[in-house]
């Protein structure tokens, strides 16, 4: 058993203990010797799994066709990411037209030799002469930034350091770009080294000593700041955040000539997109009083709210992206958790819709207010993610780039259906299986859900969840209060007090999969990560005999301290802290799994998911919870802790992490509700 040590806290009265904080520093050697252990431990059991190597070898199959992002248009020239197949990192491409031959522009293949250097951004200047790119190492969320002359093919010397959350805006004269930075973490304590954000400019061939400071609050320094240069190169656009909070702020500087930074709106009272700007018009995607969004116009030189104009208003359906391309509104509409688009001209008037391929998600669009094109990245759960290229002046959609993965989508069927949560709520689930399968008790299910943070769960392509339905399996997908598919009001719905709505809608997907016949507790597993993982974890202490086995992945575990850990305060908004209010102890410390495992109860088989280097949600959270786990549970089911070693929180993970780690994960399922 691990270690335990006698630390108790008083959260406002009530005395909580927490044996296994030591789990919270990786260099004690307790830790070491337990991530050790568990490592060991979970490898000797997924590695006898006698399916594991035909699900790896599938994956590897089906995973191994070329995948593309829809491109970017900078100075004639199309820029765009391709996996040829099995890369571990996809690579930057350039070309002169639609039809001509790709020309290499950067291969993050070569960073590291395993693949665990990945590409985070990309900036071609104006000019089509320089690139600012970042990278990051082994998953984590800090990046360093680097520029690329694109005639020459040389790397500059300059690096810029203890940069995360950040983008890379060129000034139009190709001069340098604005990006933003924390301190350097070895001159403020841990607990810092997410404040003082500031923004930047970086000057082509300088040190980063050297950069000019842009704009700062140290007043304020849990606020964080992004900054854009607008498309004509007349301002740049400052975001203003604070953590996740779905309130921002936005500011904005003139660059021709330079003035001074201007709080347009400063109220923190709505989330505000600023889509664009036609000279002193700025165009912003918002929900004040609108919960399902709408688009509205501010001229800055008249910008008080008596003068503001609707362009776009609210209506049944959610606005889940809104873009200013061609002079024109591309709106992006949430009906049911599927995407619809609309155009709309630039005074608001709906012009036309675009027909998409089935019911499926938007990945992406880009394009620019000055082209006739734009480019849709599209995917769903039986349509591999295919780029398109859409025409202003025909109108018309045509494939550019298809995802060709060999597999008839003929064999399989989705289905929308609809439950109703505890409270009365009703709650959409989609079901993917292969066609004209029999409903049965006996078929094994796996549930995915997220349910926070305003995320919407829509249709996407998944060649781990096809080689599940391949083997029999059910995929379902629950949209849950927390996320944003209805609107603010639907994610206020699931998040502080109200978290404990989110699990409940989760129990009741589960229970109507059962009760409709796809399957029972014993062949139903879930799945989550990160906030999802927070939300497997809370479901199955509060229903465990609803579920037949766990994929916990990077979860958010220990609600008393979460705060405490890298990042994790910009989540106070969505979750609360339980130091700071009585109130948030109370329903935090009533959900929080580290605080609700009991002893003798028969929990599911359980694979808990974390990686070394994760500095999104620290893997404390997984070992806390393993540890605590072991501790109480005394029955016959697999409890195990599976840790990924060079890899953060998901992003930027190389393809060959990515199989092993689905192949462990379908063949634990297989081994424990097939």
């Amino acid at each position: 058993m691990p270690r335990q040590d006698a630390i108790v806290e008083d959260f406002h009265g009530t005395k909580v203990s927490d044996p296994y904080r030591y789990l919270e520093d990786d260099q004690d050697p307790d830790t070491l010797s337990f991530i050790a252990a568990q490592a060991a431990r979970a490898e000797a059991f997924l590695s006898a799994i006698p399916s594991r190597e035909a699900i790896k070898q599938r994956l590897t199959e089906l995973w191994d066709y070329p995948k593309f992002s829809a491109p970017r248009k900078v100075a004639g020239k199309y820029y765009y990411l391709r996996n040829a197949g099995l890369q571990n990192q996809a690579v930057f491409y350039s070309l002169n037209t639609l039809g001509s031959a790709p020309e290499m522009v950067l291969d993050p293949n070569t960073f590291s030799s395993d693949g665990t250097v990945a590409l985070t951004a990309t900036s071609v200047s104006e000019d089509g002469k320089l690139l600012a790119y970042a990278c990051s190492e082994s998953g984590s969320d800090w990046q360093r930034v680097y520029i690329k002359d694109l005639e020459s093919g040389q790397t500059y010397d300059d690096v810029l350091r203890h940069v995360k959350f950040t983008g890379l805006s060129w000034l139009p004269d190709s001069s340098g770009f604005f990006y933003s930075r924390f301190p350097d973490p070895a001159t403020v304590p841990p607990e810092e080294q997410s404040y003082h954000s500031k923004i930047y400019f970086h000057r082509v061939g300088t040190d980063q000593l050297s950069d000019e400071l842009i704009y700062e609050r140290p007043e304020a320094k849990e606020l964080g700041f992004a900054g854009q240069v607008s498309e004509d190169g007349s301002y740049l656009y400052i975001y203003v955040w604070h953590g996740t909070d779905p309130e921002n702020r936005f500011y904005y500087q003139s660059l021709a000539p330079r003035g001074e930074t201007v709080r347009l709106l400063d109220d923190a009272d709505a989330s505000y997109e600023v889509l664009g700007n036609d000279g002193h018009m700025f165009y912003f995607l918002t929900n004040l009083e609108a919960p399902h969004g709408r688009v509205i116009a501010i001229d800055i030189l008249r910008p008080e709210r008596a003068n503001w104009k609707e362009i776009i208003a609210a209506t049944g359906d959610t606005i889940a992206d809104a873009k200013f391309y061609n002079r024109k509104f591309v709106v992006t509409y949430l009906t049911h958790a599927h995407h619809q688009v609309a155009i709309y001209s630039q005074s608001g008037r709906r012009e036309r819709g675009i027909e998409l391929p089935t019911l499926g998600s938007l990945i992406s669009t880009t394009g620019q207010m000055k082209d006739s094109e734009m480019f849709l990245s599209f995917t769903s759960f039986l349509f591999p993610t295919t780029v398109y290229r859409y025409d202003f002046t025909d109108h018309t959609l045509s494939p550019l780039w298809a995802g060709n993965v060999k597999f008839d989508p003929t064999d399989y069927e989705t289905k929308q259906e609809f439950c109703i949560s505890p409270d009365g709520t009703r709650i959409p689930l989609f079901i993917t299986h292969k066609k004209g399968l029999a409903r049965s008790h006996q078929t094994p299910t796996l549930l995915y859900g997220y349910g926070g943070f305003n995320v919407n769960m829509t249709p996407f392509f998944s060649i781990d969840n096809l080689v599940w339905m391949e083997r029999g399996g059910v995929y379902a997908l629950a949209v849950l209060r927390g996320g944003g598919e209805y609107g603010e009001d639907w994610h206020r719905a699931g998040m502080l007090a109200k978290k404990q709505n989110v699990f409940d809608d989760f129990h009741a997907v589960a229970e109507h999969l059962v009760s409709a016949g796809y399957t029972s507790p014993r062949h139903l597993a879930i799945m989550g990560g990160s906030n999802g993982g927070l939300l497997v974890a809370a479901c199955m202490l509060q229903r465990p005999e609803l579920y037949g086995a766990v994929i916990c992945q990077v979860p958010v575990i220990d609600m008393l301290r979460y705060h405490k850990f890298t990042v994790g305060r910009y989540w106070v908004g969505e979750y609360g802290n339980a130091e700071a209010s009585e109130e948030h102890f109370k329903f935090m410390h009533a959900y929080s799994p580290l605080h609700n495992v009991k002893s003798g109860v028969d929990y599911p088989p359980t694979l808990i998911m974390t990686a070394d280097t994760d500095d999104r949600v620290v893997p404390a959270h997984a070992f806390k919870f393993m540890a605590t786990l072991e501790e109480h549970y005394q029955g016959q089911n697999p409890l195990l802790l599976r840790i990924e070693i060079k890899a953060g929180h998901g992003a930027g993970k190389p393809t060959a992490k990515i199989i092993d780690e689905d192949a462990d994960i379908y063949a634990f399922l297989t081994a424990t509700i097939c």
